[in-house]
């Protein structure tokens, strides 16, 4: 029977969904550790049993892991469903980058406008900062030492404006995209490493689309992500034209091999 009595949410329940709301936000990152449980307390002003049962709810659903002893840890269930069987489909079937590409287009191009138009004022300060690595990097040139950090500097930039969208979908799909294609930016940063020019224009690229955004004109930030994006595509496919071309390259010399021994 219906006794008309308003269910009262638990502690625990409530408390679950701040630390949800901040994993969707990304203010609890995959990786980050949670601060240590008197500090938690504390700043949400609840008892530590009650942290205690809202961090084994979110435990249970995936959201955070617990190591014995050593803290607990944000997962990356929410990415892990769409990253880990595109990994291998891309790996399989190279074709899937162009579309991947295309994707990526749409979604970073919003993102840039929306960050525009909605990014405060720590946001601003997240990207600018991120340029200013990812630049800095970059200005070393095409350089063998400083490259993998150059992959990551730029990968951390373009999230930083997805995440000054402010919307989860953008931040968690972003995110999501990067560690799907890293290696595929991988292989393209090597390719354009061989060019002086082209990487002079990926530089641009950079501080047009940081300037679209730092302006707040959402118009010129999506242009300058579009523009990012075709250069990107066109070098993807000239980076697969020159390993076709080396694999004819080597195939042919290996043909030849057993016709120069034969011939002594």
């Amino acid at each position: 029977m219906n006794t008309g009595k308003i269910a009262v949410q638990r502690l625990s329940d409530t408390i679950a969904h701040e630390l949800e709301r901040r994993i969707l936000e990304g203010a609890l990152k995959p990786g980050d550790r949670l601060q240590p449980e008197r500090e938690l307390s504390v700043e949400l002003g609840v008892s530590r049993p009650s942290l205690r049962e809202a961090i084994q709810k979110l435990v249970s659903k995936g959201l955070l892991h617990s190591r014995q002893g050593g803290g607990t840890y944000v997962t990356d269930q929410l990415d892990a469903g769409f990253t880990d069987p595109w990994q291998q489909m891309l790996r399989q079937h190279p074709n899937l980058q162009s579309d991947m590409l295309e994707f990526r287009a749409m979604l970073e191009s919003e993102a840039a406008a929306l960050a525009a138009r909605r990014a405060t004022d720590a946001d601003m300060q997240r990207i600018g900062d991120a340029y200013a690595r990812v630049e800095a990097l970059f200005a070393e040139g095409p350089s063998a030492a400083v490259f993998e950090e150059q992959v990551v500097a730029d990968l951390a930039f373009h999230q930083a404006i997805a995440e000054a969208a402010h919307n989860v979908m953008f931040g968690h799909l972003t995110a999501s995209l990067f560690r799907v294609t890293h290696d595929h930016i991988d292989r393209n940063l090597r390719h354009l490493r061989r060019l002086e020019e082209d990487w002079q224009e990926l530089r641009a690229q950079h501080a047009a689309i940081w300037e679209g955004v730092r302006t707040r004109n959402a118009a010129a930030a999506q242009s300058a992500v579009r523009r990012h994006m075709d250069f990107v595509q066109e070098s993807m496919l000239a980076s697969a034209r020159h390993e076709e071309r080396e694999s004819r390259a080597v195939l042919t010399r290996k043909l030849k091999k057993p016709e120069a021994q034969s011939a002594e």
